[in-house]
């Protein structure tokens, strides 16, 4: 998923250029299927202000209902932001699996070994003291 998102932000770059009509419908197509993808990732994990982000993203490059701004000047900085959101979900994600790693490491280390553990049943108590002579 990390290099479809990768490359979604790039096509998203690309679009600030002057290009024919039939990229910006192909953009449209990759940045939707993009955004479905991290808002199915967000919505899963619970991460609502990314879901809520994405949701914007797909409902402005939806190729089934077109949302026309018919100004470059205005898709220009949208694209630009796109693309910046698209690499920012890939690092968002990548530290949030390192610190998901490292937490149950920790509780490893820190554990006793089998063997040197005792169970309370298996201590033998003598409710009476010996008598002492």
């Amino acid at each position: 998923m990390k290099p479809f998102l990768t490359f979604c932000a790039l096509c998203c770059f690309a679009g600030i250029f002057k290009l024919p009509i039939e990229y910006y419908t192909f953009l449209r197509i990759i940045i939707s299927i993009g955004a479905l993808l991290v808002l199915y990732n967000t919505l899963s994990s619970k991460q609502h202000y990314f879901s809520i982000i994405f949701l914007i993203i797909l409902i402005l490059f939806n190729p089934v209902f077109p949302f026309y701004l018919y100004r470059k000047s205005i898709w220009i900085p949208i694209d630009v932001i796109t693309g910046i959101l698209f690499l920012l979900i890939n690092f968002v994600e990548k530290t949030e699996q390192k610190k998901e790693e490292e937490v149950p490491e920790e509780t490893t280390e820190h554990s006793i070994p089998i063997h040197q553990r005792t169970v309370s049943r298996d201590r033998i108590i003598n409710p009476k003291k010996p008598k002492e002579e």
